[in-house]
């Protein structure tokens, strides 16, 4: 029994050489979508706080969107439904790009935090102090130098707790993988309980995998808290 389990744990951790393992994968795949996800977000932040409707209105009507609805269905969307529709087969590198159960998955999750990230920014600028941009203001700072030099970095720091919440619901929904057929710790997981019927050993490890990963970046983010959101502690 011990051999068998150990055969169909290995792909938990350990790659055969020829695939990469069910962890590799899930770091992979959070890592990809959070970079995006974090990159597109500074701008859309921006714009989902300006005064302007139309440059406001887009932001939030995607936010609202992707916010709304289960990330499991915009999967299937992104994995099977936009490769459905003609006019995408026809164009060779759209036809090539979702073809690609990798790039589809990439796709959804991206947007996805990508939404929820945006938010979150949108909320630290609105909740920054009055003084703070007015003093920028004083010192000759406009237009984008002010969101680049005051804002965006304090919104960022301020926005350390709330985001570190989103990384974690982050990895925590790259489960819904397994519906493209991608191998990561929960598809290995499945497939080790199809082949031993050791439901609780096969889950259960996967489970102990996002524990630790979790706590890691639990961790992580503490001391990133610590760092960078000092300034906000009690003064002695």
């Amino acid at each position: 029994m011990i051999e068998l389990l150990q055969e169909y744990w290995r792909p938990f951790l350990y790659s055969d050489g020829q695939h990469i393992t069910g962890l590799a994968m899930t770091m992979w795949l959070l890592t990809a979508a959070l970079v995006i996800g974090f990159v597109l977000s500074i701008p859309l932040s921006i714009a989902r706080v300006s005064r302007k409707r139309l440059v406001r209105w887009p932001v939030q009507f995607y936010t609202y969107l992707f916010r709304g609805t289960p990330l499991y269905i915009q999967l299937l969307i992104c994995y099977t439904g936009i490769y459905s529709i003609a006019a995408v087969r026809e164009q060779p590198l759209l036809d090539a790009f979702f073809r690609d159960a990798m790039n589809c998955t990439v796709l959804a999750f991206a947007l996805n935090t990508c939404a929820y990230t945006t938010e979150i920014f949108a909320g630290a600028i609105r909740s920054m102090a009055h003084g703070e941009v007015e003093a920028a203001k004083a010192y000759g700072l406009s237009g984008w130098k002010l969101y680049a030099y005051v804002i965006m970095p304090s919104a960022l720091r301020r926005s350390l707790p709330y985001y570190s919440n989103e990384v974690i619901l982050m990895l925590h929904s790259t489960t819904v993988a397994f519906t493209a057929t991608i191998p990561d710790i929960l598809k290995v997981a499945r497939d080790a309980n199809s082949a031993t019927f050791m439901t609780f050993q096969s889950f259960g490890i996967a489970a102990l995998i996002y524990l630790t990963v979790t706590f890691a970046l639990v961790g992580l983010f503490r001391l990133a808290e610590r760092r960078w959101l000092a300034f906000l502690g009690p003064s002695h």
